[in-house]
Order: C-alpha cells, then sequence, then structure tokens
C-alpha cells in the first residue's frame, strides 16, 4: 500500500469533515432524532447523516480499501483485515445529544495493523486535527493552521491527565502516579487524543473499553505529532483485532512529561 499519496488523500478528506460538522451542528441545534442500538448505546439522525458524508470522501478518495464504520459493521463477522478504513461518525453521541462540545468526527486508514492517516473534526469546538504521517499532524482552528508536535502547553511541574470518567479506577490511578500526575480532567471522545498531540494535556490511562474505531483517528493524530501511544503494560497498540475491541491504553505527550 506504499503507492498510495497519504498527504493528497487527507487533504482532500478535509472538506468532507467540515462539510459533516456542520451539519451535525444543524441537527445538534434543532434536537437530534434518537434511537436505541442492540447494545443499548444511542444512535442520532446526527450520526447517520454524518456517516454518509464521511462514506462519500473515503469513496472519492478512491483506495479501493473496505471501510468499517460503527453504524455499519457487522459484530458477528471476524475482522481478517489488515488495512482498512475506520469511520466513527460521532464520538461521544452522549454529548451529542444533550448539546455538548466535546463530541467528535472521526476517520482514519489502517494499514498493516497500523493508523497512518487520521482525521478528528471536534466541530462545535471549531477545531480540525489531521494527520498523514510521521511529524505531519496539524491543527485547524477557525481561520488558523498550525503544525503540532506535542510541544508541552501545561504549566511546569505540573502533570495534567485526561479520563473519560469522573473517578478512575485504581489500577488507573495508580498507574497515573507512576508519572506523578498533578490534575486529572474528564473529557469525553477522541477529544482526549488531540489535545495531548496538542500539548495542552500530558498523559491518557484507560482499561480495556471501546472499539478501534473510537481511538484510530486520535491515535494517528496523536502519535504521528509525536505521543508515545501503548497499552498500560508498555506492550505494542496494534488495530486488526478480531472483534474491533480496544485493549487497554497509555498515551504519553512525551518520554519525560515535564520536558
Amino acid at each position: 500500500m506504499n503507492n498510495l499519496d497519504y498527504k493528497n488523500i487527507t487533504l482532500n478528506l478535509i472538506p468532507f469533515l467540515e462539510k459533516a460538522g456542520k451539519v451535525s451542528l444543524d441537527i445538534q441545534k434543532v434536537g437530534p432524532e434518537i434511537k436505541i442500538k442492540e447494545d443499548n448505546s444511542p444512535v442520532t439522525n446526527g450520526d447517520i447523516k454524518v456517516n454518509e458524508i464521511l462514506t462519500e470522501g473515503i469513496k472519492n478518495a478512491g483506495t479501493g480499501l473496505p471501510i468499517i464504520s460503527e453504524e455499519t459493521v457487522d459484530l458477528n463477522k471476524k475482522n481478517i483485515l489488515k488495512n482498512y478504513w475506520l469511520i466513527d461518525p460521532i464520538d461521544g453521541t452522549k454529548e451529542y445529544i444533550a448539546g455538548k462540545d466535546e463530541f467528535t468526527l472521526n476517520v482514519a486508514l489502517i494499514i498493516n495493523k497500523k493508523p497512518i492517516i487520521g482525521l478528528v473534526g471536534v466541530p462545535k469546538k471549531n477545531r480540525l486535527f489531521y494527520s498523514y504521517g510521521v511529524k505531519k499532524s496539524f491543527l485547524i482552528e477557525g481561520n488558523n493552521e498550525k503544525k503540532i508536535s506535542c510541544n508541552k502547553l501545561t504549566p511546569k511541574n505540573e502533570i495534567v491527565a485526561v479520563s473519560s470518567v469522573h473517578k478512575p479506577s485504581d489500577i488507573i490511578l495508580n498507574k497515573l502516579k507512576e508519572f506523578s500526575v498533578t490534575s486529572i480532567k474528564k473529557m469525553a471522545s477522541s477529544y482526549k487524543f488531540c489535545v495531548i498531540a496538542a500539548g495542552e494535556y500530558d498523559i491518557y490511562a484507560a482499561r480495556e473499553r471501546a472499539n478501534e474505531w473510537d481511538y484510530a483517528a486520535g491515535h494517528a493524530v496523536a502519535e504521528n505529532a509525536g505521543a508515545i501511544i501503548t497499552t498500560l503494560d508498555r506492550k505494542k497498540f496494534e488495530y486488526g483485532r478480531e472483534d474491533y475491541r480496544n485493549p487497554s491504553l497509555l498515551i504519553l505527550r512525551s518520554q519525560n512529561l515535564n520536558d
């Protein structure tokens, strides 16, 4: 798959992320229509419409690779793919329904079980993160665009973690203590990966949770910006699992979180 032009593919996907972001906000403003899926999680007409737009963008890219989306995947079929697209049209659907601003739109390209391309739209914050290779991670915020590289923006001598819950488990708290974490901020969705990539937070640790489409786009953005991403026991974090379920996760902004 080395013949793919990752940069051109990514840049051509950005307008689709922007379009999908505007649509998601329009639907959120009037109030999304909500259904409950078989796993008891909510899905909205916003999820469905965003999925349609992002799928159109990927097909327009012409890679010919399969597309796996949270909203269309058949979990009864084992994943045997090494190269494929992942879509999570709205990560943080509960946030989205509640009118909050941390929900994200996600597209990732997995090549040989590794996320290479990642695009994460955060429409209500007017931010769009994208990456297409090592040291090639960027943030579009309003009319401004900049390269991001995990440079520390948190106060010196403070190590600030993000968490998907208000009260992390003892296992996670003990892991955070290993890195001398001074404070923890609850944050929803794949936005956690992106704020570490931007240097705005330092660390995220999580037990086994969520699915590949929840992580992959943010993973590409953060790792390509310089973050270190492994499992909690510091093993390689790979995609292409048969059931799409994620292992545990550790994201470090850098080896030395005080740098």
